[in-house]
């Protein structure tokens, strides 16, 4: 299984042109990792798999081969959440004297904090599905 997982990886990565060490660091692994994961050294946690999904774009079922559908369908939630992540966009586009660690925030550091919010918010969006009754869930809206 982990050459399935290995080679949609390496696919996914390519096909956003990211290389091994931006992927790394976008999901807070080192590039050997990375490496190790595509040549089906290693295969990938279930947090890993979730980090890649959302980075990759593309269904965690995708990168575990369960699926050839590499499109996430859109709900409810992921509106909300891209709606969320514009205007934290917005926001730190227009803050003023942000800082981090006494410094001025670089513009990639500022993507990166963009990048732990959105996994932060999709996370919690998921725990907390696990706490909402069935009948009250609606994620077809």
């Amino acid at each position: 299984m982990s050459d399935i997982i290995g080679s949609r990886i390496k696919e996914q990565r390519k096909k956003l042109r990211y290389t091994q060490l931006q992927l790394a660091q976008k999901i807070s692994v080192s590039p050997q990792v990375i490496s190790n994961w595509e040549r089906g050294y290693t295969e990938p946690s279930a947090d890993d798999i979730a980090r890649l999904s959302i980075t990759l774009s593309c269904p965690s079922d995708y990168l575990l081969g369960k699926t050839t559908n590499t499109t996430i369908k859109e709900t409810k939630d992921e509106r909300d959440i891209a709606k969320r992540m514009t205007e934290l966009r917005e926001d730190l586009s227009s803050a003023t004297g942000l800082l981090f660690d006494g410094e001025p925030m670089s513009d990639e550091a500022k993507e990166s904090l963009l990048e732990a919010m959105e996994f932060g918010v999709r996370l919690a969006k998921k725990n907390n599905k696990k706490y909402i009754p069935k009948k009250y869930q609606n994620d077809e809206e």
